[in-house]
C-alpha cells in the first residue's frame, strides 16, 4: 500500500513538474501561411524597445513551411512582441503576444494585413 502511495505521489508531483515547465517555456512553433518567404523573425519581451538579433534558425521559411524558435526569454517570462521580415522587406508585427499560452503561432495574409493565431 505504501508503494502504490509513493508512486502515485511521484506521478502528481511529475505531471505538476511538467505543467510548470511548459507554463514556463515561451519557445514556439511559427507556421508561414502568407504566400510570401519569411526571411527574418525578431521576438523581444514586450517591455523592450530593441527587437536584438533574428532568432529564425534557418534562412528563409517558404510559404507552408514551419520553424522551431528557440529564444533567450529568462525561463519565466511570457509576454513578447514579434516581428517578421519578407523577402521584399516588407514587415509584420504583433505586441504583446502572451507565448507560454501557445504552442504554435501561425501567421496568414488576407490579401491586406498579415495576421497570426496561436494554438
Amino acid at each position: 500500500m505504501k508503494n502504490a502511495f509513493l508512486f502515485a505521489t511521484c506521478v502528481i508531483l511529475a505531471m505538476s513538474t511538467s505543467q510548470i515547465a511548459k507554463a514556463n517555456d515561451a519557445d514556439f512553433k511559427l507556421v508561414n501561411k502568407t504566400g510570401a518567404q519569411v526571411d527574418e523573425v525578431y521576438v523581444s519581451k514586450h517591455s523592450s524597445d530593441n527587437w536584438g538579433k533574428d532568432v529564425m534558425g534557418h534562412d528563409a521559411l517558404a510559404d507552408g513551411e514551419s520553424v522551431d524558435i528557440t529564444f533567450p526569454h529568462g525561463g519565466s517570462a511570457c509576454h513578447f512582441d514579434i516581428k517578421v521580415k519578407y523577402h521584399d522587406g516588407d514587415t509584420a508585427e504583433w505586441n504583446d503576444v502572451d507565448l507560454c499560452q501557445y504552442e504554435k503561432i501561425t501567421i496568414v495574409w488576407d490579401g491586406k494585413t498579415t495576421s497570426a493565431y496561436g494554438e
